[in-house]
C-alpha cells in the first residue's frame, strides 16, 4: 500500500548527480567508504521521515506518496527543482592578497567562506582568484535511489525514533519515556549529560512532540544521576582461641613430695647470764 502525509517512515538512500554519476550523499556506511564520502562522527543509518513536512526535497518528498515499504524506487531532479540553475552573476574574481588577509590559503575546489557566503575557488592565478558562490549542485540533475525500510505504527516508536533524530549518538533504546494523562516524561540516560548542545536537543524534541502529539500539554526531562556504589562491608570474626595440639603421648609423671623436715628451734639473740661469786 502506498505511503500517505503524515506517515512515519524509516527510509535508505543514495544520492548522485546524473550528468557524472557522482554520488554526492548516502544513509549507507558501505556506500558512504566506497565513495569516499565517509565523515568523522557522522551516522550512517536509516533516516527517519514524516511524509509531507519538508524535511527532504520537495521533489523527493512528494515521490514518497508513490513508494511502498520494501520497494526500492528512484526519483529524479531537474535543477529547477532541485538547488536551481547556475548563475553566472554568483562567479567573480578576487584578489589573492584579500583572501590571505582572511588567513585563506587559496587552491582549486577549497570551499569556503568569504563575505559571509560560502563559495567554491574554482581557479587560481595571476594574483587573483575565481570564486563561485553558486551552491555546488545548482544547474546539476539529482537522482535519489530510495527504499523505504519501516512505517511506523505505535506512539512508542515514534517518540524514540524523534528523540534519536534529535541525538543521534546515543542507542535509542536506552531512553525511557512514560505518557501520564497529558504529560510525557522522558527519562535521559547518563550518555546525554554532558553532550554538546544537548539542551538545544530536549527543546527540540519538545517541540516535535507537541506538533506530532498535540493532545500533549508538556513534557519533561528527567536527569539522575546515581551515587557510586558503596564497597561491601567485610564482616571480622574475633580471633579464635588456640588450644594445644592433642597428642597421644602420656602426661608426665608427677613429682614425689618429699617428707617436711623437722624445725629447728631458732637461736637466741639474748646475751647469757653470769653468776657473780
Amino acid at each position: 500500500m502506498a505511503l500517505q502525509k503524515g506517515d512515519f517512515i524509516l527510509i535508505d538512500y543514495t544520492a548522485k548527480v546524473k550528468e557524472t554519476n557522482e554520488v554526492f550523499d548516502t544513509t549507507v556506511e558501505e556506500t558512504a567508504k566506497k565513495e569516499r564520502l565517509q565523515k568523522e562522527g557522522e551516522i550512517y543509518e536509516p533516516k527517519l521521515i514524516v511524509v509531507g513536512e519538508g524535511w527532504l526535497l520537495k521533489p523527493l518528498d512528494d515521490g514518497l506518496l508513490e513508494m511502498e515499504v520494501s520497494k526500492p524506487a528512484t526519483v529524479e531532479i531537474p535543477p529547477e527543482k532541485a538547488f536551481g540553475p547556475r548563475d553566472p552573476e554568483k562567479v567573480k574574481q578576487v584578489h589573492i592578497k584579500k583572501l590571505a588577509e582572511k588567513g585563506i590559503n587559496p587552491a582549486i575546489g577549497m570551499r569556503i567562506e568569504f563575505g559571509g557566503k560560502n563559495a567554491i575557488i574554482r581557479s587560481v592565478g595571476a594574483g587573483r582568484a575565481l570564486l563561485d558562490f553558486n551552491p555546488p549542485l545548482a544547474g546539476k540533475t539529482l537522482v535519489y535511489d530510495v527504499t523505504v525500510n519501516k512505517k511506523l505504527e505505535t506512539d512508542e516508536e515514534k517518540i524514540g525514533a524523534l528523540i534519536h533524530r534529535r541525538i543521534p549518538v546515543v542507542e535509542e533504546g536506552k531512553f525511557k519515556y512514560a505518557i501520564t494523562e497529558k504529560t510525557l516524561t522522558v527519562d535521559m540516560p547518563e550518555d546525554t549529560y554532558y553532550l554538546e548542545g544537548v539542551q538545544i536537543a530536549k527543546r527540540g524534541i519538545a517541540m516535535d512532540f507537541q506538533k506530532f502529539f498535540p493532545d500533549l500539554e508538556e513534557t519533561k526531562f528527567i536527569d539522575t544521576f546515581k551515587a557510586p556504589p558503596k564497597p561491601a562491608a567485610v564482616e571480622t570474626k574475633p580471633p579464635e582461641e588456640t588450644k594445644p595440639a592433642e597428642t597421644n603421648e602420656a602426661p608426665p609423671p608427677a613429682a614425689e613430695e618429699k617428707p617436711a623436715e623437722p624445725a629447728q628451734p631458732a637461736e637466741s639473740t639474748q646475751p647469757a647470764e653470769t653468776t657473780e661469786s
